[in-house]
C-alpha cells in the first residue's frame, strides 16, 4: 500500500469533515431541518436571494439531503487527495523550474481553498472585495504556472503543443486578470470587452486540454491524474456560462447547478496530484507502446463511411436551412433556457456544424489517421450525437408562427430562420432523426471497415448491437419531430354551468390553470392548438422582459404584440416572481385600505344616534356592523299561491318611482343609496307605534302581506342579509314603516345613511308618506 508524506493528517481532516457532514445529514433526515447541511456542503448562504428577503424558503427534500451527504463524501475524498502530499520514497531529480511549478500549483490550490472556506464569511460580513483581491492573486500565480509548464515540458512534449498552451493560457489568464481589476475599479465597459478574450472560459479549457495531452505523454504523471483532469473539464463544461434565468418555484435547475458546483472538486484534485507527482518517484520504464493502425481501405469504401452525414445536410441546404436541430426538443430548450448564454452559443455553433455536414470531416480525419483511439473516439462521438438528435426529434413540438419574437432564453437564432411558414407553423428543416440515422450509419461503417482486434471483439459486438438497435428504433420514428404535448383548449378553461345540470368540473392542475389565465387575459397570442409547454415557455419569456424592464425590450414588445408591461402583471403573477411581488404588494395595500375603510365605517355607525322607541317593542335589533348593497336595494321574497316571478312583477320600477319602499304580497323592496354604508336598526311591535319624523329625511309606510311569516330583507349580490322582521313567525298582514337619513361624515367615508325599519301587524295596503325627502 502506497504511503504519503502527510497521509495520516490528511485522513484525519477528511474523516473529520465527513463526520460533520454525516451528523448534519442524520439531523436533516430526522428533523427535516436541512438548511445547515445545505450551507456547509454547497457553501451557499441560502435561498433568500432567490425567494426574496423575508420569504420562507422551501425545505430541502430528504432525497436531496442524501445527495448532499454523498457530495460531502466526495469533498472529503478531495480533501485527502489535496492534503496528503507526495508519495514517500526516493525523489525524482528536479531542477529549479520544477520546484517553482510545484510551488505555483500549491499556491493556486491555497487561493482556491481560502475562497471556498471564506465563502460564507464574505457573505455574512459583506466584504465582497476579498473575492477580487483573491482572484487577482490567483491569476498572477496562474500566469506564472502557465509559463513554468512551458519550460518544464520542454523535454517531453513537442514545441508546437507547448507554444499553443503558452499562447492560449496567457490570453485566458490575462483576460481574467483584467476582468478582476476592472470589477474592482467598477470599469464594467472595459470588463465586458475583456470577457470576450476568454471566450466564456473555452480558451482556458483549451489550455487545460493541451496540458492533459502533455501529461499523457510524460511519464512523471500517472494515467489516474490525467483521467481526473478529464473529469474536471467535463464537469466544468456542464456548468452554465453567462446569464441563467430561473423559474418561479423551488429552482430545480438552481439545485442542479449548485450541486455541480459543490461536486466540482476534481480540478483541485488534478492540480494537487500534478504537483505531488512532480516530486514522486519515477515509475519503472516498461516496454514502449506502439499504436496499431488498421490497414487502409480502398477509397470508395472509405468514402461510403464519410458520405452519410452529407446527405441530410444537402437536403436541408436545398431548402435554405442549415441547422441540425434548431429550436426543437427538450435538450435544446434546456441549453438555451437554463444552460447560460455561453453554453447556448456553443450549442448553436455545434448545431450549425452538424447541420452543414461537419461530421463528415470528423469521419475523414478518423479514416486518415486510423489509430484505435481516434476510431473509438469518432465512433462514440457519432453515437452520442445520434442519440441527442433522436431525443430532440422525439420531444419536438410544432413551432408557431410568432416563435421568433417569443422564444425564451438566449437569443441565439437569426430572425431569417423563422421566415418560412406553413399552416401556422415555422418550417425549420428536416427532422433531426434523419441526421441521427446518417450519423449512426457512419459509425457502423467505421466499425466494419476498421474492425477491432480479436481480443476486443466482445466489446465491439456489444457496441455493434447497440448501434443496430438504435438505428432500427429510428427507422420507426418517421415524424417524431411533430410530437405534441398536452393542449388546454378554450372549452377546458370555460367554467361549467352546474346550475344547468352539468357535472362539476375537476380542479385543473397548476400548469393548466396558468394556461387558462394567460389565454383568457389575451396575453398569449398563439394559435388555439399551441401546446401548454409552448404557452408556458412564452410566458416565461414574457416574465424575463417584465423582470428586466429594459425600455427597448418593452417598446419592442408593445410594437410587435401590442402588450404593455403593466398589462402583464396580473396574468403572469403566478409564474413570474417579480410580477407576483407587485401583485402581492398591491393586494396588501388594498387590504390595508379596506381595513381602514371598514374601521371608519364602524366608527361612523357607532357615533350615529340610537333610536329610542316611544312604546315597548317586541324586539329591537341594531346591527353592529355597517351594511352595504350592490346597487342600493334590499328585498324579501316569499312564495305565494299564484307562484309569481318576483323579477317580473314590476315592483322594482314602482320602488324607483315612489322613492323609498314598495310592496306586493310576498315581495317587499326598500331602496337605499348604493354608494354609502348603512347603519341599520330593526324594530318589531305588537301594535302600531307612534309616527316619528324628527331627525329623518324620508319616512314612508306601506302595507305588506307575508305568506310564510318570514320577512328577511337581503341583497344576494353583496351578501347582505337582515334579521327576520316578522312577529314571532306570524304570517298575515303587516305595516312596514321605513325611516331613512343621509348624513355627512368627516373621514374616509364622505357620508353615511341610517335606516330604521319598523314592522307591526296591521291591515291596509295604502302607501303613506309621513315625510318627503328634502331637495338636494
Amino acid at each position: 500500500m502506497r504511503r504519503y508524506r502527510f497521509g495520516r493528517i490528511a485522513a484525519l481532516i477528511a474523516l473529520g469533515y465527513f463526520a460533520v457532514v454525516a451528523v448534519l445529514g442524520g439531523f436533516a433526515l430526522t428533523t427535516g431541518q436541512s438548511d445547515l447541511l445545505w450551507k456547509v456542503v454547497t457553501r451557499d448562504p441560502g435561498l433568500e436571494w432567490f425567494f426574496g428577503v423575508g420569504e420562507e424558503a422551501p425545505a430541502v427534500p430528504w432525497g436531496l439531503s442524501v445527495v448532499l451527504v454523498l457530495v460531502g463524501a466526495l469533498q472529503a475524498w478531495a480533501l485527502w487527495q489535496v492534503l496528503r502530499g507526495r508519495a514517500r520514497g526516493e525523489l525524482t531529480h528536479r531542477d529549479r523550474k520544477v520546484g517553482l511549478l510545484r510551488l505555483g500549483l500549491y499556491l493556486g490550490i491555497g487561493c482556491s481553498l481560502i475562497t471556498i472556506a471564506g465563502y460564507l464569511l464574505v457573505y455574512a460580513w459583506k466584504i465582497y472585495w476579498v473575492w477580487s483581491v483573491t482572484g487577482i492573486a490567483s491569476d498572477c500565480v496562474q500566469l506564472a504556472t502557465v509559463w513554468l509548464f512551458f519550460l518544464v515540458l520542454r523535454d517531453t512534449v513537442s514545441k508546437r503543443l507547448r507554444l499553443f498552451s503558452l499562447v492560449v493560457g496567457t490570453i485566458a489568464v490575462v483576460g481574467d486578470l483584467g476582468q478582476e481589476i476592472t470589477d474592482l475599479l467598477d470599469l464594467h465597459s472595459v470588463g465586458r470587452i475583456l470577457t470576450l478574450t476568454g471566450g466564456y472560459g473555452y480558451v482556458w479549457s483549451a489550455w487545460t486540454v493541451s496540458i492533459l495531452i502533455a501529461q499523457a505523454r510524460d511519464p512523471r504523471w500517472s494515467a489516474a491524474t490525467v483521467r481526473i483532469g478529464v473529469i474536471a473539464r467535463v464537469v466544468s463544461l456542464l456548468q452554465p456560462a453567462g446569464m441563467v434565468s430561473f423559474g418561479d418555484e423551488f429552482p430545480g435547475i438552481f439545485t442542479i447547478y449548485t450541486l455541480l458546483g459543490a461536486a466540482s472538486v476534481f480540478g483541485l484534485v488534478w492540480e494537487a496530484r500534478t504537483a505531488h507527482e512532480l516530486a514522486a518517484p519515477l515509475p519503472r520504464p516498461g516496454p514502449g507502446h506502439v499504436p496499431v493502425r488498421p490497414a487502409a481501405r480502398w477509397w470508395p469504401l472509405a468514402a461510403v463511411a464519410i458520405a452519410p452525414p452529407l446527405i441530410p445536410a444537402a437536403v436541408n441546404l436545398a431548402h435554405g436551412k442549415y441547422l441540425w436541430i434548431g429550436p426543437r426538443g427538450v435538450i435544446e430548450q434546456f441549453v438555451r433556457v437554463d444552460g447560460g448564454s455561453g453554453n447556448a452559443l456553443t450549442w448553436f455553433v455545434l448545431d450549425v456544424f452538424v447541420g452543414v455536414g461537419g461530421p463528415a470531416l470528423v469521419v475523414l480525419a478518423a479514416v486518415l489517421r486510423r489509430t484505435r483511439r481516434t476510431l473509438r473516439f469518432t465512433t462514440v462521438t457519432l453515437i452520442i450525437a445520434a442519440a441527442v438528435g433522436f431525443a430532440s426529434a422525439l420531444t419536438a413540438t410544432p413551432v408557431p408562427e410568432d416563435f421568433g419574437d417569443a422564444y425564451e432564453g438566449s437569443r441565439i437564432y437569426p430572425e431569417s430562420l423563422f421566415t418560412e411558414k406553413h399552416a401556422g407553423e415555422i418550417f425549420l428543416g428536416i427532422s433531426p432523426a434523419w441526421y441521427s440515422a446518417a450519423l449512426l450509419a457512419s459509425a457502423l461503417l467505421l466499425s466494419f471497415l476498421y474492425p477491432t482486434p480479436p481480443a476486443r471483439r466482445t466489446r465491439r459486438r456489444v457496441l455493434l448491437l447497440a448501434q443496430v438497435a438504435t438505428l432500427v428504433a429510428l427507422a420507426f420514428v418517421p415524424v417524431a419531430d411533430l410530437a405534441r404535448g398536452p393542449v388546454t383548449t378554450a372549452e377546458d378553461c370555460a367554467p361549467r354551468e352546474t346550475w344547468r345540470g352539468e357535472p362539476k368540473e375537476p380542479e385543473l392542475p397548476r400548469d393548466q390553470r396558468l394556461v387558462c389565465s394567460l389565454r383568457q387575459a389575451n396575453v398569449i397570442k398563439l394559435a388555439a392548438t399551441t401546446s401548454d409547454a409552448m404557452v408556458l415557455a412564452h410566458a416565461r419569456w414574457l416574465c424575463g422582459i417584465y423582470t428586466r424592464n429594459d425600455p427597448r425590450e418593452v417598446a419592442h414588445l408593445q410594437a410587435t404584440q401590442g402588450l404593455t408591461r403593466d398589462a402583464l402583471t396580473y396574468p403572469l403573477a403566478e409564474i413570474c416572481p417579480s410580477a407576483g411581488a407587485v401583485v402581492k404588494a398591491a393586494a396588501a395595500e388594498e387590504d390595508r385600505e379596506m381595513r381602514e375603510w371598514e374601521a371608519d365605517a364602524q366608527r361612523m355607525c357607532d357615533s350615529s344616534p340610537s333610536h329610542r322607541p316611544r312604546i315597548e317593542p317586541a324586539k329591537v335589533i341594531r346591527m353592529k356592523e355597517p351594511q352595504w348593497t350592490d346597487y342600493g336595494v334590499v328585498e324579501t321574497y316569499e312564495p305565494t299561491e299564484n307562484g309569481g316571478d318576483p323579477y317580473e312583477d314590476g315592483l322594482l320600477d314602482k320602488a324607483q318611482r315612489d322613492g323609498l319602499v314598495a310592496a306586493r304580497p310576498g315581495h317587499l323592496i326598500i331602496r337605499t343609496h348604493a354608494d354609502y354604508d348603512i347603519c341599520v336598526t330593526l324594530e318589531t311591535y305588537t301594535r302600531r307605534p307612534p309616527v316619528e319624523t324628527k331627525g329623518w329625511d324620508h319616512v314612508v309606510e306601506v302595507g305588506y302581506e307575508s305568506p310564510t311569516g318570514e320577512i328577511v330583507l337581503r341583497d344576494d349580490l353583496s351578501g347582505t342579509r337582515f334579521p327576520d322582521l316578522s312577529l314571532n313567525g306570524r304570517a298575515g298582514h303587516y305595516r312596514i314603516r321605513v325611516h331613512h337619513d343621509l348624513f355627512e361624515w368627516k373621514g374616509r367615508q364622505v357620508g353615511g345613511q341610517r335606516l330604521l325599519i319598523m314592522a307591526f301587524p296591521g291591515k291596509g295596503d295604502e302607501r303613506v308618506t309621513h315625510r318627503e325627502p328634502p331637495r338636494r
